[in-house]
């Protein structure tokens, strides 16, 4: 059976990200056999041809045991990163290596961010997708409590749910 590589940041095993991916697959009643996970870990492992999974990937696409891609990885933020942050910086530097890699016949990326500033990550695009009634209670409440890390949406998450 010919399956779909889904390469994600974070291990293969139980993450925010193949979590959702798999309900994703589940909610489309897709075929879940048919894919396999690969844990990219730190995103900027995307960024290393040498890297061990790219390996693997092209082994099993030879093997005609892989015949497509998906890339997906966090967008993360242009004044953290110069080089991979940002919507367009991922994108541009992931393409380069999918093309380098022989990959780009065989591949789809989706980049995670929140889709108005085209920055962030999963959590950055859950709070985008949430009502503004309840965007503002959440500001609201970061507003008056004393936690720290007010413009982090993965802490901000982490802490109210």
């Amino acid at each position: 059976m010919v399956k779909v590589a889904i390469l994600h940041e974070g291990n293969a095993k139980k993450t925010n990200d193949n979590e959702l991916l798999k309900l994703l697959i589940q909610e489309l009643e897709l075929d879940s056999e048919r894919v396999v996970f690969f844990g990219m870990g730190v995103k900027s492992n995307f960024f290393k041809p040498e890297y061990p999974s790219y390996k693997n990937i092209k082994n099993s696409i030879e093997n005609e045991e892989i015949n497509k891609l998906l890339f997906v990885i966090d967008a993360d933020y242009e004044h953290n990163d110069q080089k991979y942050g940002g919507y367009q910086n991922t994108e541009k530097a992931l393409k380069n290596i999918i093309a380098e890699l022989g990959f780009q016949n065989d591949s789809d990326i989706y980049i995670v961010c929140d889709p108005k500033t085209q920055e962030g990550y999963l959590e950055s695009l859950i709070l985008s997708s949430i009502p503004l009634q309840h965007k503002n209670c959440i500001q609201d409440f970061l507003y008056c409590s004393e936690f720290k890390s007010k413009d982090n949406h993965k802490s901000i998450l982490n802490q109210i749910l």
